[in-house]
C-alpha cells in the first residue's frame, strides 16, 4: 500500500515538472497536495511559496516560506524568495535582512548581490547599495544593469540609454498595478495635458503613433483624433491592458528607436507620454520620428526636468532620466522641429512632492 509521505513525494516530482515547463496552476495543485500530505516539509512550503510567488500572490508565498525558514533558517532558495517577496510587498527592511542573509549563505551569486543593492536604494542605504551593485559586477553579474544601477547612486559614467532589460522587466511587473498606482498615486495627468489642446482645437490626422504606449492611458485621447492608431511598447503585459481599450488599430512590441528605424509608416502625430525618462539620450528617436513623419505633423512629449545643479541629461537615483529645455531645443533644431509650445508642470508627484517636467509640442518643419 502507498503511504502517504510516498504519495506527497510523487506529487513534489510532478509539481517540479510542472514548474519547471512552466504550468504554475498545475504545479501549485501538485505541491498543495504534497503539503496536504506531508505538512511543514520546507522543501515543498519552499516550492509552494515559490509558485505562489510566480502567481503574484505575494502575502500567500511568503506565509510559505516563512514556516519553511523557521523549520530550515539557512534554507537558501526560501530565504532568497523569501526576499523577493518581501520586497515586493514592500517591506524592504525584512528585505534586507533576507538578502543579507542570502548572499552570506552563497556570495558566489551576482543577481542576489544585485537584489540586496536594490534593497539597500529602497531603504535610503545609498553607500551600502553602490557596495553591493560593485560586489554584483565582481562576481560577473550583468554588466550593463548594474553598472546603471551603480551610476544612478554615484553619477559616476552614467550611461546615455537604460538597458532594454531594466525598462522591459519593470513595466511587465508593474502591468497590473500601473494605472491605479499611477494615475492615483502619483497624480500622473500627462496624456491629458498633451492631447486635450489637440480634441479643443478639432486637429484631426491620418495615423497617430503612441511610443511607449503601456497600459494605453492615451489611447481612447487619440481614437477620437486620428484614422489609424499603432502603440509601441517593450513590455508585453503593458501591451496586453493597451489591448483591452480598444483603442488601437495595432500593437507592437519593440523598442521606441528600433521600431521606428524599421517601420515604413509614416505619421502625422507622434506622442510619447512619460516615456524618455527611460530612455535617456533621444538622437534616434528625434532622428527617427523626424524620418517617419509628415511635413507638418505634430511630436508632443512629456520629461522630467533637471535641477540646476544637474546636467542636460541626468540618471537620477530614481533610475529615470531627466532632460533640460536646451537639450530638447537643440535637439528639435537638429531634426527639423520649430517648437510650437513648451510648457512647465509637474509629471507626477513622488513621496507627496511634485516632479517639475516639461510638456512639449513640436512642429514637423515643411508643412
Amino acid at each position: 500500500m502507498t503511504t502517504a509521505l510516498e504519495q506527497a513525494r510523487a506529487f513534489f516530482h510532478q509539481g517540479v515538472a510542472a514548474y519547471e515547463a512552466g504550468r504554475l496552476e498545475q504545479a501549485e495543485r501538485d505541491f498543495a497536495a504534497a503539503l496536504a500530505l506531508a505538512p511543514g516539509r520546507p522543501s515543498v512550503l519552499t516550492n509552494l511559496g515559490a509558485v505562489r510567488l510566480k502567481l503574484g500572490r505575494l502575502q500567500e508565498a511568503l506565509d510559505l516560506l516563512e514556516e519553511a525558514l523557521a523549520a530550515e533558517p539557512d534554507n537558501l532558495e526560501a530565504v532568497s524568495h523569501a526576499a523577493v517577496a518581501s520586497a515586493e510587498l514592500g517591506r524592504i527592511d525584512r528585505a534586507v535582512v533576507l538578502f543579507q542573509r542570502a548572499v552570506a549563505l552563497d556570495p558566489a551569486r551576482p543577481m542576489v548581490w544585485t537584489q540586496l543593492g536594490q534593497a539597500l536604494k529602497e531603504a535610503g542605504r545609498a553607500t551600502e547599495a553602490a557596495a553591493a551593485f560593485r560586489e554584483a559586477l565582481a562576481r560577473g553579474g550583468d554588466a550593463s544593469l548594474n553598472a546603471f544601477y551603480l551610476a544612478a547612486l554615484t553619477g559616476e559614467a552614467a550611461p546615455r540609454n537604460a538597458p532594454r532589460a531594466y525598462v522591459e522587466a519593470l513595466f511587465d511587473n508593474y502591468a497590473a498595478a500601473f494605472d491605479q498606482h499611477l494615475v492615483a498615486g502619483l497624480g500622473y495627468d500627462a496624456p491629458n495635458r498633451l492631447l486635450r489642446p489637440l480634441a479643443d482645437e478639432g486637429v484631426q490626422v491620418r495615423h497617430a503613433l503612441d511610443l511607449g504606449c503601456g497600459t494605453g492611458l492615451c489611447g481612447p485621447l487619440l481614437r477620437p483624433l486620428a484614422q489609424r492608431v499603432t502603440g509601441v511598447d517593450l513590455s508585453q503585459a503593458m501591451l496586453d491592458r493597451a489591448r483591452a481599450t480598444g483603442a488601437y488599430d495595432e500593437l507592437v512590441q519593440a523598442d521606441a528607436a528600433a521600431f521606428l528605424a524599421g517601420t515604413g509608416d509614416r505619421h502625422d502625430l507622434v506622442v510619447a507620454a512619460d516615456v524618455f525618462i527611460y530612455i535617456g539620450a533621444l538622437d534616434e528617436v528625434f532622428a527617427g520620428v523626424a524620418a517617419r513623419m509628415q511635413p507638418g505633423g505634430l511630436f508632443l512629449f512629456s520629461v522630467e526636468e533637471p535641477a540646476h545643479d544637474e546636467p542636460e541629461l541626468a540618471l537620477r537615483v530614481s533610475l529615470r532620466y531627466a532632460h533640460a529645455e536646451p537639450y530638447v531645443r537643440r535637439l528639435a533644431d537638429a531634426h527639423g522641429f520649430t517648437v510650437e509650445a513648451l510648457a512647465r508642470a509637474p509629471v507626477r508627484h513622488d513621496q507627496q512632492v511634485a516632479i517639475p517636467g516639461l510638456y512639449v509640442r513640436l512642429r514637423r518643419n515643411g508643412g
